[in-house]
């Protein structure tokens, strides 16, 4: 099952015995296990019927013993059980996960790892209830990610505070969402996030970011580039020389991928290099200012650089020095 798929059954308190929550990105098991936590039982039924059991402190024996009690004056029992990851011989689950009870809502959180999805743990699980794998978002992805989080909110956010955001906070799923709510509080009724918006709420520059710096290179701003530099290189803890290099030689690849995409309609473009359609006219003219051969150069400049804020074929310059050498030889 999909995350999706999962809550709208759980929305519907259609429940399975048994929730195998496993994978690299915590932010959907714990809001799967919350969702458990806050609407299976009643407040009233959760002092007899609601266990919480850790990794460590547990075993098999102890797990499969608490989800074979019957549930005390109510239609289910709540069994959870978290750092799963830390024991050792979670196979031996399958005696439970054979026959479990109906009764019984157990929710195995199995964080950072996954289970061998041949072994017969994992099929019988997939037999009679939910194995759920909560891949990693890649960076390029979250910007639709948090698109998607808002029209759940019943807002919206522009594609440029979505890139925004995205930088300025990686790919965390609890701290971005825990930023976009303290936005939301501020919205006094359905509306669109914008830049000002996340400078104003937030403390994230709307003039001075890594994406008006590639705008400013697109279009061979020699001021505005160098009055971004400038500002990098004054708050070099918020913008080092490594987040500038990585953000720049994704951003110079892809352009360097456009001049040979042999379909330039907006979406094939927008989905070949793995960008919002809004951006794509943006690419299109940045493609006219940098020849692939240009843009190969670049390349080797910033991996030039990357190699400098490292300490290799670099004395004395500090962040904010290599940064603007690195933003003149890129303009010149």
């Amino acid at each position: 099952m999909t995350y999706e798929q999962i809550f709208a059954n759980l929305r519907s308190k259609k429940y399975h015995p048994i929730y195998f929550l496993m994978g690299e990105e915590s932010y959907f098991i714990d809001q799967i296990t919350d969702f458990l936590h806050q609407n299976v039982l009643t407040e009233a039924e959760k002092g007899f019927n609601e266990t919480v059991l850790y990794g460590r402190d547990t075993d098999i024996d102890t797990i499969i013993t608490t989800a074979r009690r019957f549930p005390m004056m109510a239609s289910h029992q709540l069994v959870v059980i978290k750092e799963a990851q830390n024991i050792k011989n979670i196979e031996d689950l399958c005696s439970y996960a054979a026959h479990p009870l109906n009764s019984t809502i157990l929710v195995v959180n199995y964080k950072y790892k996954t289970l061998d999805k041949r072994k017969k743990l994992a099929k019988l699980i997939q037999k009679n209830g939910v194995l759920f794998e909560s891949k990693k978002i890649y960076e390029n992805q979250i910007p639709n990610w948090i698109s998607s989080y808002m029209k759940t909110t019943g807002h919206s956010i522009t594609p440029q505070a979505g890139l925004l955001l995205a930088e300025y906070l990686g790919t965390d799923l609890s701290k971005i969402t825990n930023e976009l709510d303290k936005l939301i509080i501020s919205l006094k009724e359905p509306s669109t996030i914008k830049p000002e918006d996340i400078e104003r709420n937030i403390g994230i520059s709307k003039d001075f970011n890594i994406f008006e710096l590639q705008n400013a290179l697109a279009e061979r701003d020699i001021l505005k580039a160098n009055r971004i530099i400038n500002y990098f290189g004054a708050n070099s803890s918020q913008n080092p020389i490594q987040k500038t290099t990585s953000s720049l030689y994704f951003y110079f690849a892809k352009l360097l991928k456009f001049h040979f995409l042999k379909n330039k309609a907006n979406n094939a473009v927008a989905s070949e290099l793995q960008i919002n359609p809004y951006f794509v006219e943006a690419y299109k003219k940045a493609a006219k200012n940098y020849t692939p051969k240009k843009l190969v150069q670049i390349i080797g400049i910033l991996r030039e650089y990357d190699m400098k804020s490292k300490g290799l074929g670099n004395v004395s310059a500090n962040s904010g020095e290599l940064q603007k050498e690195m933003i003149f030889k890129i303009l010149h």
